[in-house]
């Protein structure tokens, strides 16, 4: 299998690692514990970074309460399941949630825990360089660290973007220390980010080999930045970097709109930056996988390997866009409804608890082969694609963008190179409003919508019949048991 070759070599330290409970078990908000890695050795300089890349499979920032944040809360999902089940998430789907929704704390912790890693990765690296002899080792040990930086600048940006205003922690800190660590403000949030992505991108190589794909390199941090810009409506900033991208030549379109959400399509030309989950080929063991594809999977359809939770469900409004738009190539992956059977030959039942699914999670049963069903454990989380890299260069463009770029593209070329891949006409004179349906139209159930409408200023109007309240809803609430834990901590707007 394609797909497990080539993340073996990352996954297998990273399952090594599980198993090292002293080591990876890093307490939260970046006290780090003492450990007896031998820095002489050039071996162990990835340890400390493969730790990194595995907290990146939390539940709460890849798994269940991310994608009730970053996708349920907007128009293009429903919560799905039985509608009894999960309350929490009933609250995402509603915006009725408040600073004691279980959800919204995990995110925090989640996020929290990522920052912890990588901080610990952070400040290993410099022992290592310090201890070896070897130039080539040297700058390894600082390439890992611009990886660990890259990963830690992600997980303050989803801070950031969920509740605005969190506390920067970038140091060890005592108990004592963290529970009066001030809330920075979103500027002083993105200078912070800003800063560590562009030490990242100086020091990262621009590839790694076929046996360390899904690694994050040069361009994955330039396409961060790039989005962290877009939120600032930063234009020229947002254009030189995704034209780098574009301009370099490594990454293109697949053909198949479809193969791009398939296990072979995985860490494809067309991938940025993906949370790695695999199985490692096995049917039981130490996971080394996240259950993202599993809780959005067909609920109470057999057999067992072809059955999720059934969570995140497309709603009528997206049925209606794709279907309004004349979209034949991408809601027919995107969209999975129940009574059909895919072209990898599995059947969706009609006894399915919901009409349709997310069709961009399918994972084929041949894959599902986990002791316990297994549904989409193979299955990699899509954080950032090319085409999110053309449209975020077509919208700086027209949104007035005067640097000089290298590429070539006008907005319209960038756009019409996403629309041609779905089966759609070619655009002229491309507007913001046109972009922002590419975006939607193409990122559909990838967790990109519900903050796409924020910085856009679509959500009062798009999320009117959820009940989006404008000077409340751009936030989440600061977790109550987080404001218990650190007094300092102010609640955001509209919150009890």
């Amino acid at each position: 299998m394609k797909r497990i070759l080539s993340v073996t070599s990352l996954l297998s330290i990273l399952l090594f690692l599980t198993n090292c409970e002293d080591f990876l078990d890093l307490r939260p908000e970046a006290t780090i514990p003492s450990t007896g890695i031998d820095y002489t050795k050039s071996e162990n300089i990835f340890l400390p970074i493969s730790a990194s890349y595995a907290r990146l499979r939390g539940y709460g920032a890849h798994v269940f309460p991310y994608i009730g944040a970053f996708e349920i809360t907007s128009d293009n999902a429903d919560k799905g399941s039985s509608p009894e089940d999960n309350p929490p998430m009933k609250e995402m789907d509603d915006l009725t949630y408040q600073p004691n929704n279980n959800l919204v704390n995990e995110l925090w912790v989640s996020y929290y825990d990522i920052v912890s890693g990588a901080n610990y990765a952070i400040h290993q690296m410099p022992l290592f360089e310090a201890a070896l002899m070897n130039s080539e080792d040297k700058l390894y040990a600082r390439q890992c660290q611009a990886e660990a930086k890259t990963i830690r600048a992600y997980a303050y940006f989803n801070l950031t973007r969920l509740f605005g205003r969190v506390p920067i922690i970038d140091t060890i800190l005592t108990s004592q220390q963290l529970s009066s660590v001030n809330q920075s403000t979103t500027q002083q949030l993105y200078v912070f980010i800003e800063k560590d992505l562009e030490e990242a991108i100086r020091i990262l190589p621009e590839l790694y080999t076929k046996e360390w794909a899904g690694r994050i390199n040069k361009y994955t941090a330039m396409a961060i930045k790039a989005k962290v810009h877009l939120y600032q409506q930063e234009w020229d900033s947002v254009a030189s970097l995704t034209d780098r991208i574009i301009s370099s030549g490594r990454y293109t379109l697949l053909q198949d709109f479809r193969e791009v959400f398939s296990i072979d399509g995985e860490n494809s030309r067309e991938s940025l930056f993906e949370i790695q989950s695999s199985t490692l080929g096995k049917t039981t063991g130490d996971p080394t996988y996240l259950e993202y594809a599993y809780v959005q999977g067909p609920r109470g359809n057999s057999p067992q390997g072809m059955q999720g939770w059934g969570f995140c469900t497309p709603s009528q409004d997206l049925i209606d866009f794709f279907t309004t738009r004349g979209e034949i190539v991408r809601s027919a992956t995107t969209l999975l409804y129940r009574g059909t059977k895919t072209p990898e030959g599995d059947s969706i039942k009609v006894i399915c608890t919901n009409p349709v699914y997310n069709g961009k999670v399918y994972t084929p049963l041949v894959y599902n082969r986990w002791n316990y069903n297994g549904y989409g454990f193979d299955h990699n989380v899509r954080i950032l694609r090319y085409p999110d890299v053309l449209l975020m260069y077509a919208e700086a463009e027209v949104s007035g963008s005067v640097i000089p770029v290298v590429s070539g593209l006008t907005a319209d070329d960038a756009v019409n190179l996403v629309r041609i891949r779905a089966g759609l006409t070619e655009l002229s004179g491309v507007t913001l409003q046109q972009i922002w349906d590419e975006r939607r139209a193409e990122l559909a159930l990838e967790e990109d919508r519900f903050f796409d409408l924020i910085r856009t200023g679509q959500a009062p109007s798009a999320l009117a019949g959820k009940g989006f309240t404008p000077g409340k809803h751009e936030r989440f609430p600061i977790p109550a048991a987080q404001m218990q834990l650190n007094p300092g901590l102010t609640q955001n707007n509209g919150y009890n």
